[in-house]
């Protein structure tokens, strides 16, 4: 028997689709049940899915322009939102329809679902996640499942029960029958169902790549490091080429080969990983010819695979192509899709599309031309420094990688990690990039030396470098999880907040340049420390503010007595400056230096 499926992302800002979710797809479809994925606001969707109910039983395509009008309706309530619609008010029999559904949403009559799946990332969005959990309970039938898989879950099981009442999937689904008794399906080695993402709105930045691992987990136990709980067992090669191959056959070549394995240096095999990288399309030098959108959506839809996607992926198309016709031939167009039914997602049919066919694939072929572009390989996750070889990075060369992540993320590593870079610039690797561990065990001068150290480099091995300063944040910590309060033992409030100050000016990465670096985060240690306790506004509004009032500050501040700057940095630590902490202090030297911290952009 068919099962409805629906699988559901947090609503979080994020990089990377779902893989967990895309390969469930993969799994559910193969057993032939119907799977729909939503990201977004869950009262939208319970709007949706009540919605599409109505449209059908009004049966007047004439609607279709005004089914976002419908939806909003059911979801808010005011029956001033139907004047829009030319004549509705005036249809009794329309209204009773439209209020019906309306008390449907008020009531939570929408529990559709057989099974309902939803994927949990970090910890820092639990309340996010736990919310969206909870109000997953009323799309599930009454005997239906709830699972909650992913990151947080596996770290945090425990707590998400306790706040849930459901026992989450710990761990991969990395064995037969784990969702369905008596099922020899591994659901971790499926490919991904990259249809699912033409469902939303939502776009990923990195959403045109091929995702996967070839290995798993990690020879090494950082403290600071999850993945020893996420993937405990470190499996040195995963074969992609097959899944690879299915991606291509059904949603077409991806552009780029983001892989996410934690080591993928301390595999065995790590030759072989490369050989087949290769084979894949991503040796040195690769470039590929995308693929047709056009020909993607319609080879689905014919072949009756996730219609309700590619329905909307088509009617997107269609008012891309519209975009680029002259004035007579747009109107031809549009006339032409009125008569199919095809202005509207909610009017289209799989049907329509497919007559259609022989009017929008040559305007798209004419007006769309594919361009050859280059295609990388990105071990995502970085390189261990300390397992380079001069023959692994010989060997690695060899693809088409951009960048190299090599982990920094002690100080105390610094010449395993420069060796690593030179390796890498001797053999042509000339795009690096690294995630700087900070807020950890480390001192704030520590950042900077790292910082200084790449950008060193960029000059003298003639590379690019860029580096992006990490928080380090206790995701199993109960007293931290749940929020971004941790301060680490070398650090205050003040210092990460600078830190971030500085960041969000270079939009988070530190690139090549010494002037560029030099202004933005010192021309040596005290410089740094400089920033570090400067005033917010004043590190923000640099150039503003740099001979004038930032040098008055600095000037007071140094003329400090030793007491007294004990008592001045004991405040700008908590970087909190309300008149009410302000007020408790009565030494006017010490008054007179934190003014400036009051000064608002």
């Amino acid at each position: 028997m068919k099962r409805k499926v629906l699988l559901i992302e947090p609503n979080y800002k994020n990089k990377y689709p779902p893989m967990p979710l895309m390969k469930l797809a993969t799994y559910y479809k193969q057993n032939k049940d119907d799977v729909r994925f939503f990201k977004g606001d869950l009262r939208d969707l319970a709007a949706q899915l009540l919605c599409e109910k109505l449209y059908k039983e009004l049966s007047d395509s004439n609607l279709a322009r005004y089914f976002d009008v419908l939806r909003n309706y059911i979801k808010v309530g005011k029956t001033s939102i139907l004047d829009v619609i030319p004549g509705f008010q005036d249809q009794s029999d329309n209204i009773e329809k439209v209020k019906k559904y309306r008390i449907r949403y008020m009531r939570k009559e929408f529990k559709f679902f057989d099974i309902v799946a939803v994927t949990t990332l970090f910890t820092f969005y639990w309340k996010q996640t736990i919310d969206t959990i909870n109000d997953c309970k009323m799309f599930v039938k009454k005997n239906g499942k709830l699972f909650v898989g992913g990151i947080a879950a596996t770290i945090l099981p425990d707590y998400i029960e306790s706040e849930t009442g459901i026992t989450p999937i710990v761990g991969l689904l990395d064995k037969p029958g784990m969702l369905d008794e008596g099922s020899d399906c591994i659901i971790d080695e499926l490919p991904l169902d990259y249809s699912i993402l033409e469902e939303i709105d939502y776009t990923y930045p990195a959403h045109d790549a091929y995702f996967s691992y070839m290995t798993r987990g990690c020879i090494r136990n950082c403290a600071f490091c999850a993945v020893k709980k996420l993937e405990p067992k470190y499996r040195d090669y995963i074969g992609i080429k097959h899944q690879i191959e299915c991606i291509n056959n059904r949603f077409g070549a991806q552009t780029n080969l983001l892989l996410m394995d934690n080591n993928v240096f301390a595999s065995d095999k790590f030759n072989e990983i490369v050989d087949e990288i290769k084979e894949c399309g991503f040796g040195k030098g690769a470039y590929f010819e995308p693929p047709s959108a056009y020909d993607i959506a319609f080879t689905n839809i014919k072949k009756n695979y996730n219609v309700r996607a590619y329905i909307k992926k088509m009617i997107s198309i269609y008012d891309q192509i519209a975009t680029r016709l002259d004035e007579d031939e747009a109107g031809e167009f549009y006339t032409d899709r009125e008569i199919y039914d095809l202005l509207y997602v909610p009017s289209a049919t799989r049907k329509s599309i497919i007559k259609f066919d022989d009017i929008a694939k040559p305007l798209y072929e004419k007006h769309f031309k594919r361009i050859k572009r280059n295609r990388y390989i990105d071990f995502n996750q970085g390189v261990d420094a300390r397992l380079v070889t001069a023959e692994k990075m010989e060997k690695l060369s060899e693809l088409a990688i951009r960048p190299l992540r090599i982990a920094f993320d002690h100080y105390e590593q610094s010449d395993v990690y420069e060796a690593a870079v030179r390796l890498a610039a001797r053999y042509g690797i000339t795009h690096l990039s690294n995630y700087l561990l900070y807020n950890f065990m480390d001192k704030p001068e520590e950042l900077y030396y790292r910082m200084k150290r790449n950008v060193d480099l960029c000059e003298e091995l003639d590379v690019r470098i860029y580096s992006f300063p990490m928080k380090y944040h206790p995701i199993d910590d109960p007293l931290y999880f749940k929020n971004r309060d941790y301060i680490g033992k070398h650090w205050n409030r003040k210092f990460i907040r600078a830190v971030q100050a500085v960041l969000n000016a270079t939009k988070g990465k530190i690139g090549r340049g010494i002037s560029f670096f030099e202004e933005a985060f010192g021309t040596d240690v005290l410089g740094f420390h400089k920033i570090l306790w400067m005033p917010e506004t004043f590190i923000i509004e640099r150039f503003k503010y740099k001979d004038n009032l930032t040098e008055e500050w600095y000037t007071k501040f140094n003329r400090l007595k030793s007491n007294e700057e004990k008592l001045a940095k004991q405040i700008i630590s908590s970087n909190n400056f309300d008149d009410e902490i302000l007020s408790q202090v009565t030494n006017k030297k010490v008054l007179d230096v934190l003014k400036y911290y009051k000064i608002k952009k």
